[in-house]
């Protein structure tokens, strides 16, 4: 204690406690690359201060706006899985690897991207572009609105995800296996095909234009 000169194990009992001054705190990497029109909202408080964490738009995001590159360290394996998030892996040099995100100093905004649960919800669709991952809106964003993802036809078949697409002859619709409730598919209005993705009904479209 600089008052009374002495050296003290804890506060001082005549003059008190020292007036602590705390550090400002500095957001994390990923925390920093949020884009302007995007905000983090808490949208669950679990054990031991864990925040539940949802990307939502300030601003209306119009339909084929491209997100990325994810960033994420290279791994064989995963040291944190998340069940509200997507795994995501891509193809570097002929191996396999997951895009592993352990904190938030490790990756970019697009960390905090829950999954659609079905295709309702779904905003977005991660893809592999030259050993990169993108998320890019199918579907205009209003305010407000949260940011939710699923696979893309061709990733979804890369990344092994047990989920059958609808072909243009039969085969029945599957939902992915995340899907919690029934929801209607994607319905190609020119041959009411159905469609487990937005992604697959719009390649399927293409197909109609070309035949035209």
């Amino acid at each position: 204690c600089e008052d009374c000169g002495k050296s003290l194990i804890g506060e001082c009992k005549l003059h008190g406690p020292l007036i602590r001054a705390k550090d400002r705190v500095i957001p994390s990497r990923a925390r920093l690359t949020l884009p302007h029109y995007l905000t983090l909202r808490v949208l669950e408080l679990r054990a031991g201060n864990q925040q539940i964490l949802g990307v939502f738009a300030k601003k209306v995001i119009q339909k084929r706006t491209q997100f990325g590159p994810y960033v994420g360290q290279l791994s064989t394996k995963l040291t944190c899985y998340d069940e509200s998030r997507l795994v995501l892996q891509v193809l570097k040099d002929g191996g396999k690897y997951f895009l592993d995100t352990p904190n938030e100093d490790c990756g970019n905004w697009m960390m905090f991207v829950r999954l659609a649960r079905n295709q309702e919800e779904q905003t977005l669709v991660a893809y592999q572009h030259c050993g990169e991952v993108y998320f890019t809106t199918v579907k205009p964003i209003e305010p407000h609105t949260e940011l939710k993802v699923w696979y893309a036809a061709d990733y979804a078949k890369f990344m092994e995800a047990s989920a059958v697409f609808i072909k243009e002859e039969s085969d029945i619709c599957s939902l992915p296996p995340v899907a919690k409730e029934p929801v209607d598919p994607w319905i190609c209005s020119s041959c009411r095909n159905a469609f487990a993705t937005f992604a697959l009904l719009e390649s399927h479209q293409c197909i109609h234009k070309d035949r035209v």
